[in-house]
Formats: structure tokens, C-alpha cells, sequence
């Protein structure tokens, strides 16, 4: 188990965060503190880091997402708060706005070499409006460390700084982790 703190250097918020293997794989539990008031989350993912769940709680209102690889007929399958979404069907991970934990998922999944891009889509959930869309998205692994983050469908970009397991140190302008 291991506690993490980030600084939202933009919104002014506060991030404490908890991540703990479990016999399914990675459990997070979090509270972001900030000017919309305290927005919990729990995230689950396989021991590889591939999304599977999360739950987000803020203002009494909630949403809750899945990505389900063997329940659908089909394949892989979104729902947003049980209702089925296939304009998510391109997206593998989630994408919490209010936390960079969220950047672990495709930082861990994608495995990339130094050098190596990607593109994927996530199902980016807004907050404080809980709204989940798909969003396109690349990673570009520049460092043993670095990965140039961009938006493929804006100019967002930004070099994440992550530790040795793939969580984010800095996210110049949006994050940062708080020592200890």
C-alpha cells in the first residue's frame, strides 16, 4: 500500500490518495479537496493496471463507470451509471479530470520504449459535472521517466514526470506530488 498527495497547482486542490494491491489486482481509494467541494473516487483496475471501474462521488451526485471484458457478447463493454455507452467502444482506459493518478493506467498498460507514441482514447469523466466523453488522446514515452502527454483533439500538451511505478511526480502547470 502506498499513500500519495498531489497539489492541483491550477484549481487549488488537494489530492490524498491510497493504492493497494488486492488479490483482483489495484484498489485506489481518493479525495480530492477543491473549490467544488470533496470528490471521492475508487478506482479498480487488473494487476496490470487495466481499467476496470470507477466510482465517483461529489455534492451527493455520482457516476459510475465500468468497462466490462466479459460480460458482453461482443467483446469489451462501457456503461456509464448502467447504461451501455458505444460511443466509449474505442476507449481502453478512464480519464478522471480532477487526478493525475488516472495517467497511470495508460502509462502501465502501454508499456512503451523510449522513443514509442501512442494513441488511445479514454473515457474522460469532467468534474465537477461528472459527465463522461470519449477523449483521443497520445503518449509519447520521451524518458526513463517522461511522457509527452497531448490532447488530439486540442493543442493541451504537457511532459508528465512519473516515478518508478508509473505515477506522476509533475504535470507541469496541473500537478504536482507532495514529498513523503
Amino acid at each position: 500500500m502506498v499513500t500519495l498527495r498531489w497539489d492541483g497547482l491550477e484549481s487549488g486542490s488537494t489530492e490524498t490518495c491510497t493504492v493497494r494491491d488486492t488479490d483482483d489486482g489495484v484498489l485506489v481509494e481518493a479525495v480530492v479537496r477543491g473549490p467544488s467541494g470533496d470528490c471521492a473516487y475508487t478506482l479498480s483496475a487488473d494487476a496490470r493496471w487495466r481499467f476496470r471501474a470507477l466510482d465517483v462521488r461529489l455534492g451527493g451526485r455520482s457516476v459510475h463507470v465500468r468497462y466490462d471484458v466479459d460480460g458482453a457478447a461482443d467483446g469489451a463493454e462501457w456503461t456509464v451509471d448502467g447504461q451501455v455507452r458505444r460511443d466509449l467502444a474505442a476507449a481502453r482506459e478512464v480519464d478522471l479530470a480532477a487526478s493525475p493518478l488516472t495517467n497511470t493506467l495508460p502509462i502501465r498498460r502501454l508499456v512503451l520504449e523510449v522513443g514509442q507514441s501512442a494513441d488511445i482514447t479514454t473515457a474522460w469523466v469532467a468534474v465537477p459535472e461528472l459527465t463522461v466523453v470519449a477523449d483521443p488522446q497520445r503518449y509519447s514515452r520521451l524518458g526513463d521517466r517522461q511522457y509527452r502527454f497531448e490532447s488530439r483533439d486540442s493543442d493541451f500538451e504537457r511532459v508528465i514526470t512519473v516515478d518508478e511505478h508509473g505515477l506522476v511526480v509533475s504535470y507541469p502547470g496541473l500537478f504536482a506530488r507532495s514529498p513523503g
